[in-house]
């Protein structure tokens, strides 16, 4: 069974040469620098948007300009789930996905293996195809590992607990840190705006106390915006999750880091779309990281932000945005 590309032709281009093209633009235009000289040799994962390409095409170019494709013969993709609420993680059911620039094969013998722990479930075809958060991502999978022998391992993650992200991530960990094998993690992040249900605002740059912005706003905090407008607070918001997730920071293990973002979660309500994969990845990291008080698996653990931007620059309460961030994580 092949899952359809469901989204080719709405949220991205459905014609193989132009997508083809599409993406070598994006991919060249991808600025080196003195901090971030891609590929990353021997990076182990990418954290990546998946919006429609005309938003934020440009921004996961940077991510998967990062990978290191040398030996690579497994990919795993972490994406939430945005149309079915499951309380755990769920495995897919097909053989291949189709993309507009060649089928993926999934590897069915890790997909069984983990169905075998009993902690999974196993997405219908309808749930498979309806999600965009996996999909968005098999393009460019694709694009870059042109010509290789890979196979894909999807993962739906639903809205899972810190300690099931933990959980989670420590039976991922013996997947992810072998030398064939590379993650990707699907993640927008700030969703601003009346029609996400979330206006959070820094009247100031933090550290200040947040606030909810609406009609009923008094109009000393509503001037605010002119000196600090909207736009630059959703920087800030997520400009504090992609500091706490930038690894290491202080020596700082990588299960702290978990536990970091969880508590900046809970305090901002920040919508991060992936912030359940992104949970899984960390609970992965923890089991990995040499610096974990057990020593881990004994592997010393990178994770770089290296592009961000909006869909828009909000001004007014009336305007909407989504945030786009790419990571490296090497280990």
């Amino acid at each position: 069974m092949t899952r359809q590309a469901t989204h080719a032709g709405s949220w991205y281009i459905g014609d193989q040469r132009s997508l083809n093209r599409q993406l070598e633009g994006w991919l060249d235009a991808v600025q080196p620098s003195d901090e971030f000289r891609p590929p990353i040799k021997g990076s182990k994962a990418i954290i990546g948007p998946h919006a429609g390409y005309s938003y934020s095409g440009p921004n996961a170019a940077w991510a998967y300009k990062s990978i290191d494709t040398t030996d690579i013969k497994r990919v795993f993709i972490l994406g939430p789930s945005h149309h079915v609420y499951i309380r755990t993680c769920a495995l897919s059911a097909c053989q291949s996905y189709a993309t507009p620039l060649g089928e993926l094969p999934l590897d069915r013998e890790t997909i069984d293996e983990l169905q075998k722990t009993g902690k999974f479930e196993v997405m219908s075809r309808s749930t498979d195809e309806d999600e965009h958060s996996i999909e968005l991502h098999l393009p460019y999978i694709r694009k870059i590992f042109e010509g290789l022998d890979i196979k894909i391992v999807p993962i739906l993650v639903g809205a899972v607990t810190t300690r099931d992200e933990a959980t989670f991530g420590a039976l991922l960990a013996p997947y992810l840190v072998r030398e064939d094998t590379f993650t990707v993690v699907s993640s927008d992040f700030c969703h601003w705006g009346k029609r996400f249900n979330y206006t959070f605002y820094y009247p100031s740059p933090p550290p200040c106390e947040g606030i909810k912005l609406s009609r009923s706003t008094p109009r000393q905090t509503l001037a605010s915006l002119s000196s600090f407008p909207i736009h630059k607070s959703i920087t800030a918001l997520d400009q504090e999750a992609m500091d706490i997730l930038t690894i290491p920071t202080e020596n700082k293990p990588a299960g702290e880091v978990h536990a970091e973002f969880a508590n900046y979660l809970a305090r901002t309500n920040n919508t991060i779309c992936g912030r359940h994969p992104i949970g899984v990845l960390l609970g992965a990291l923890a089991v990995i990281d040499g610096n974990a008080p057990d020593g881990g698996m004994g592997k010393t653990v990178t994770m770089q932000w290296v592009k961000y931007d909006h869909s828009s620059e909000c001004e007014a309460l009336d305007d909407s945005s989504v945030s786009y961030a790419s990571a490296y994580v090497h280990f």
